[in-house]
């Protein structure tokens, strides 16, 4: 599992209103031991099954193999989920996740023109945006479980199909990431745009994260290359630190030269941006809480709700602000009719 999902180059990009498929019959059956993450999805609610709904796909730029998959909406999200959550998390988190991928690549359909991926790719299945895997390299990854594991993941995205999460009417940025530090973190503390929906809660249920503590130690040298500075001998380096809303580090100060906490944590490739760290002889020894930028939904945070109780609507509630939980079929039917006028072009 990663720890940050979208990519960001130094701001937030609150991109338009945009497209996403939307489901018009009631929750699809539930998957027979038989059928693959693609079956399950494509094949929901029988008779109430739209004309449009087959017709939304999302082409996926597949790094390793250098190729372009062209990919059901609904089987995109099942592969996001089973790739970015554990799929022994409670349902209530995995729907929540089916929720916060759909809204992601509903946001990048919009974007798609801008998009610098290969072929017609408007996702990578890496990092950059959200990290994907098919079918086949589920089931292989699976093994004795792929079935019970394939049904599991089936539910939760039917049980969210066609719902988006937005903002004044538009897809959200849907920033996630694993663990907190018992809180998240504002946009701005961490990019450099503040984003309404995306500022500081609590999130007391991180604990349970393997890695919601983490200790690594570099050597001072390491450490100052890095860094381009050189670190005085015996300096306090917790001394001159200033923290975030978020209760990670803003900014440090070693010597003369002022960091923020977020080029520490890259330049070091540390868990989190809220570190202690102290010189112990020829090393400097940094603990770390958390797992990631800290933007958006935690999704051990999101287990760990559920596992309390609560619902995946309750969960998407809480990490991000005044949002709602949305169904547009306008949107559908503009997507799809933008997908049929390209293919009529390139034909």
């Amino acid at each position: 599992m990663t720890a940050a999902i979208l990519m960001f180059t130094g701001s937030i990009i609150v991109f338009p209103a945009l497209l996403v498929l939307l489901f018009s019959g009631s929750e699809g059956e539930e998957a027979t031991s038989s059928e693959t993450i693609t079956d399950s999805v494509s094949d929901t609610s029988g008779e109430q099954e739209s004309d449009s709904e087959s017709e939304v796909i999302v082409p996926v730029y597949r790094d390793a193999q250098d190729t372009v998959d062209h990919v059901e909406l609904e089987a995109y999200v099942a592969g996001v989920v089973s790739a970015e959550m554990p799929t022994d998390f409670e349902m209530e988190a995995l729907k929540a996740q089916a929720l916060v991928a759909r809204t992601f690549i509903a946001q990048q359909m919009e974007f798609a023109e801008g998009a610098d991926l290969p072929g017609d790719a408007i996702v990578s299945d890496t990092t950059d945006h959200q990290v994907y895997k098919s079918v086949e390299e589920l089931e292989q990854e699976w093994g004795a479980d792929a079935e019970e594991t394939t049904e599991k993941i089936t539910e939760a995205v039917e049980a969210t199909a066609g719902e988006i999460i937005t903002y004044e009417d538009s897809p959200i940025t849907a920033s996630f990431f694993s663990t907190s530090n018992g809180y998240t973190e504002n946009a701005e503390d961490y990019w450099e745009d503040s984003v309404p929906y995306l500022q500081s809660v609590e999130s007391p249920w991180d604990e349970d994260s393997p890695r919601y503590t983490n200790t690594i130690s570099y050597a001072v040298e390491e450490v100052e290359q890095q860094l381009g500075v050189e670190i005085p001998e015996g300096e306090d380096l917790s001394a001159n630190k200033e923290k975030t809303e978020g209760d990670r580090v803003e900014t440090v100060t070693i010597g003369d030269t002022s960091f923020e906490g977020r080029e520490v944590r890259e330049a070091l490739d540390l868990d989190s941006s809220d570190f202690e760290w102290q010189q112990e002889g020829d090393e400097i020894v940094i603990h770390t809480k958390g797992w990631g930028h800290g933007v958006g939904m935690s999704q051990y945070g999101a287990d760990g709700m559920a596992k309390e109780g609560m619902n995946y609507r309750e969960i998407v509630e809480h990490y991000y602000h005044d949002v709602e939980i949305s169904e547009d079929q306008a949107h559908t039917e503009a997507f799809v009719h933008h997908q049929e006028e390209e293919e009529e072009t390139e034909s």
